[in-house]
């Protein structure tokens, strides 16, 4: 036992001599995290909070284009533009303003749209009560309102919009049949009706909520993806610096005089694992405490973990020793510093772009989402996501402990098997 602690000592006094390399190791992550943080949060401001920048130009100043106008402004989704530097734009100048990039939409209302509506109905109404069942409106009536359409628009934002402003003209249309209605009937019958538009159309309402385990209300922020999916990434680059350490002590001598002292392969590797560990686990509790108590301070939400640190912790040792296993494979398969840093550093950034670190795995081609599944970086940051978005506990998440340890257990057995068939080869 005091050789292997003796061995700790020994590594923990290699890993802090170099100063500059341990800065990195806490440092450039929290720095990476806050970061990353902040432009996303922004990003998802922009597209939340009046972000996207639209151009009207509603030639109709009756009942459609008003109620569209006015629905437009109280989504609070745009900053709403109707003239260009201070001049009522035409149609052709609204088309090259969204074509040059400085709107992302352009929404151009017709003149008389109500009146031609208010005629496509009056014609249908009369027809009706007339008899004439052959008679319809003609073409001429048709209202056709134009989107123009940054290209870098999402096709989401696209069908949201024409969804929205469908909505708001079958609800003007439908007002306009029952004024005609009421006309119609009250100028055919002796005793007069009220006007129709009376009756409270509106009566099925929807209502949308975040939900998760017990009853609990929670609004998804960037925080709650930025902290555990860059804590992720930051273990696992641990894989450098361990892979470098374990290579250094083969090409200096230092892995033979050790193994010539009584303790086994083994028992050196024990100290590695336990010393990175630590290091994996600080950089867990910084980033985490950086969530908590310093992102109120600079204008980011606040991460929320909501009594739930343990079970976190737990996720976070687990792909501790998911990272430390993989350093070990790396280390150990691994000839020279070049390999192991070019290999590490490409894989690990690999494992983390299937893995939803950067990119949710849900916007992803369906091949990828199959593929993302493999990813150690996955099954960690769906710990995390479980724990503090769907308010689940360690049992809800104890699937993903367990293949991040099963995956540590096999890349080290695979190192071991390789440390032995090498040395037997020699």
């Amino acid at each position: 036992m005091r050789a292997f602690w003796n061995l700790v000592y020994k590594d923990i006094l290699v890993l802090t001599r170099d100063r500059g390399g341990l800065a990195m190791l806490f440092i450039m992550p929290m720095a990476l995290v806050l970061i990353m943080t902040s432009l996303q949060d922004n990003t998802f401001k922009a597209i939340n909070e009046s972000g996207i920048k639209l151009i009207l130009l509603n030639n109709d100043t009756d009942s459609l284009g008003n109620a569209i106008e006015n629905e437009i402004k109280q989504s609070n989704f745009f900053r709403i533009y109707k003239d260009i530097d201070g001049i009522a734009p035409s149609e052709k100048e609204v088309k090259e303003a969204v074509a040059e990039g400085k709107y992302q939409i352009g929404i151009v209302i017709p003149g008389d749209a109500t009146q031609r509506i208010r005629n496509r109905v009056k014609a249908s109404v009369t027809g009706i009560f007339s008899g004439d069942t052959l008679h319809q409106p003609v073409n001429s009536d048709s209202v056709f309102i134009m989107l123009y359409l940054d290209p870098a628009t999402k096709n989401s934002m696209r069908s949201t919009l024409q969804g929205s402003i469908r909505e708001f003209a079958d609800r003007v249309e439908s007002r306009i049949v029952l004024n005609e209605l009421t006309r119609e009937i009250n100028s055919r019958m002796m005793m007069p009706l009220p006007n129709l538009n009376k009756i409270k159309q509106e009566t099925v309402f929807y209502k949308e909520q975040y939900v998760a385990r017990g009853d609990r209300t929670v609004v998804p922020n960037s925080v709650q993806h930025n902290v555990p999916a860059w804590t992720l990434f930051a273990m696992f680059f641990i894989v450098i610096p361990f892979a470098s350490a374990m290579i250094k002590e083969r090409e200096d001598g230092s892995l033979s005089r050790l193994l010539t002292m009584p303790c086994s392969y083994s028992t050196i590797l024990n100290s590695k694992i336990l010393v990175y560990l630590a290091v994996c686990f600080i950089q867990y509790l910084l980033i985490m405490a950086m969530g908590v108590y310093l992102f109120p301070h600079v204008g980011l939400p606040s991460l929320e973990i909501n009594g739930h640190f343990l079970s976190l912790s737990v996720v976070a040792m687990a792909a501790a020793i998911a990272a430390v296993g993989y350093g070990i494979a790396i280390g150990t398969m691994t000839k020279t510093h070049q390999q192991a840093a070019i290999f590490a550093s490409i894989s690990v950034v690999i494992l983390a772009a299937i893995g939803g670190i950067w990119v949710p795995v849900f916007i992803m081609p369906p091949i990828f989402r199959q593929i993302s599944h493999i990813s150690p970086l996955n099954w960690g940051l769906n710990g995390f996501y479980d724990i503090l978005v769907r308010n689940a506990g360690l049992a809800n998440v104890l699937q993903y402990v367990l293949w991040l340890i099963l995956f540590a257990a096999v890349c080290i057995i695979a190192a071991l098997i390789y440390q032995k068939l090498r040395k037997d080869y020699i």
